[in-house]
């Protein structure tokens, strides 16, 4: 009989786990798995399991291919398993092609003269998602601002980074949920970002795995308006409330969809986009309009620079541009005041999110 076992933390079963285990076990004729316990788990990830000890064996024992299920107390990080594998002596350690303890795994196998297996990533049966995931899914938000950028857009795309530079943005209100979105699809206001958080994902990721930047999930999270540093990850430079901004902000339907991931590659000034950002970094710290009016104007002649259509104008706005990158979506307006931004017809009043 060829006895295979595996380890891991399994906190939260799910088919990527039950996957794995099917893999596993056709390896061999008797499938051990090892979880950590409690108190391992707490000395090691600094948090407690979703479930106690005894429940966590039960669930993983009703399993079809599992035959055995055993907790892990040994103090090893990585190989909190090693005790009951000296004593058990499989034959087969299998473990996944990114365990991050697997070059340990190999040496403990080398010593006993287990074979180790490394299992290689496999179409999976479904969408693939982590414990961490299921627990943002549970415990995330129900709903989400969306946003509006001012200066240094592209900016926060990792290969188009500038050291120095900066990216502006807003969330904005009202905002959306999964059952009540109340914008168009599709119209550079950050959606996907908004949309990933909701449904639980890694929201940033998620972005960056599209090809564009990193702004619109983190101040969707974050709220306020946000000057972020340039970079492959979002790091805050300066937030605000954005109460200077109330009541003068309007958003205009262009009649077009936008496609952020197909505009990627367009040629665009970037030294004036980095300076857009500049500028408006500069209206944040002053709570200037008039200032965030000139940087929103100077990624407008950016965006008129690299091919898209001109927007009309508004009587009593003082700057506009398209919302996001994708030469279509909605377009914001800047206004001086309450009064003005109201008296423009055709437009969707938004607000600065804050909290």
């Amino acid at each position: 009989m060829v006895k295979v076992f595996v380890s891991g933390c399994y906190d939260i079963l799910h088919a990527g786990h039950l996957q794995f285990f099917e893999e596993a076990r056709a390896l061999g004729d008797y499938l051990t798995v090892s979880f950590a316990n409690e108190d391992i788990l707490w000395k090691h990830k600094g948090r407690r399991p979703s479930l106690p000890d005894d429940h966590k064996a039960e669930l993983l024992r009703s399993l079809v291919m599992v035959d055995h299920v055993v907790a892990g107390n040994g103090e090893r990080k990585g190989l909190d398993f090693e005790p009951i594998f000296r004593e058990l002596k499989p034959d087969i350690l299998a473990v996944t092609e990114d365990d991050q303890f697997g070059e340990l795994k190999e040496i403990l196998c080398q010593e006993l003269g287990c074979r180790y297996v490394c299992l290689p990533k496999t179409p999976p049966k479904f969408e693939p998602i982590s414990t961490t995931a299921i627990v943002n899914r549970i415990s995330g938000v129900t709903e989400a601002p969306l946003r509006v950028d001012f200066g240094g857009g592209w900016l926060d795309v990792p290969k188009y980074a500038r050291k120095g530079g900066f990216i502006v943005n807003c969330a904005i209100s009202p905002k959306v949920s999964l059952q009540d979105w109340p914008y168009e699809q599709k119209a550079g206001l950050g959606g996907s970002g908004a949309w990933a958080l909701l449904n639980g994902k890694d929201s940033v990721q998620s972005e960056l795995d599209l090809g564009v930047g990193w702004q619109d999930p983190a101040v969707i999270r974050e709220t306020g308006v946000c000057v972020w540093k340039s970079g492959e990850k979002p790091r805050l430079d300066l937030k605000r409330d954005g109460a200077f901004l109330s009541g003068c902000m309007g958003l205009l339907w262009t009649g077009k969809q936008h496609d952020t991931p197909g505009s990627v590659g367009f040629e665009r000034d970037y030294d004036l986009i980095e300076r857009a950002g500049a500028v408006a970094k500069e209206a944040v710290m002053t709570e200037s309009i008039a200032k965030l009016a000139e940087a929103v104007l100077m990624s407008y002649s950016a965006q008129l620079g690299e091919g898209m259509k001109d927007l009309p104008k508004i009587m009593g706005s003082v700057a506009r541009k398209y919302c996001g990158g994708g030469h279509g979506g909605y377009a914001l307006y800047l206004f001086p005041s309450r009064e003005a931004r109201d008296a423009a017809p055709g437009l969707v009043a938004v607000e600065p999110c804050y909290g």
